[in-house]
């Protein structure tokens, strides 16, 4: 089996379920007392959370590229980055270590192909919904439409995020906020929503909501499984 690098803390909540998904994920393969071999650093998000609102991207590629010079050091052979926004960076973090780092985006994208998907919608940060790093990626490569909600909906769903699930807070009020959000972009035409922040699914899962979800952290977590030990 191989060990799975995971560079995480943004947000450790996120971080958890990677963990928890990750570990489960291989006992159901491997069966009996098995579970995974993990190398994981684990950031202080509000350091990474400040250089993010200021548009410091290029000092959190340092820190984050320096993270993952450790876990490499530490024996993984490959590596996840636990959030989709510092996905922005990942060309960043990858130039600086031999090992592979497995991109959440293509990880989703791949299934979405698989399903038949030709146009979803996408939830996350408003680093994620609005600038190109991950959208392009998704439409460019795998040739699928991505649609984000309007500016006060983006605002809304970044807010939580932030104010309240890095926190660990969870509301019906901000759960039905969101579904409302999916509604709308599924009446825009997406067949199905990427939750494209990793704490998303702490506050909505498939079973809220008659439109598809694909839930980047179990997606994500899966991949990682896969490679390891296959």
């Amino acid at each position: 089996m191989k060990t799975i690098g995971l560079l995480g803390g943004m947000s450790w909540e996120s971080t958890a379920s990677y963990y928890k998904e990750i570990n489960e994920g291989v006992k159901a393969i491997l069966g009996g007392l098995h579970s995974a071999k993990i190398c994981l650093y684990s950031v202080d998000f509000a350091e990474i959370e400040k250089l993010q609102h200021e548009g410091r991207w290029d000092e959190t590629a340092r820190i984050l590229s320096q993270a993952a010079q450790s876990i490499e050091s530490g024996g993984a052979d490959f590596i996840l980055i636990c959030t989709n926004t510092m996905h922005k960076v990942a060309d960043n973090i990858q130039s600086s270590i031999s090992i592979p780092v497995i991109h959440i985006a293509d990880a989703t994208a791949e299934i979405l192909v698989t399903d038949g998907i030709k146009r979803v919608g996408l939830l996350g940060t408003k680093f994620t919904m609005e600038q190109d790093f991950y959208k392009n990626r998704v439409s460019e490569k795998y040739g699928i439409e991505v649609i984000v909600p309007n500016q006060n909906d983006r605002n809304i769903v970044h807010d939580i995020i932030y104010n309240e699930l890095c926190l660990g807070k969870i509301t019906d009020q901000s759960r039905e906020k969101y579904l409302d959000i999916v509604s709308e972009l599924h009446s825009q035409g997406a067949e199905a929503v990427i939750l494209g922040c990793t704490e998303i699914a702490l506050l909505i899962q498939q079973q809220h909501t008659e439109i598809r979800l694909y839930d980047t952290t179990q997606i994500h977590a899966a991949q990682a499984v896969k490679s390891a030990t296959s």
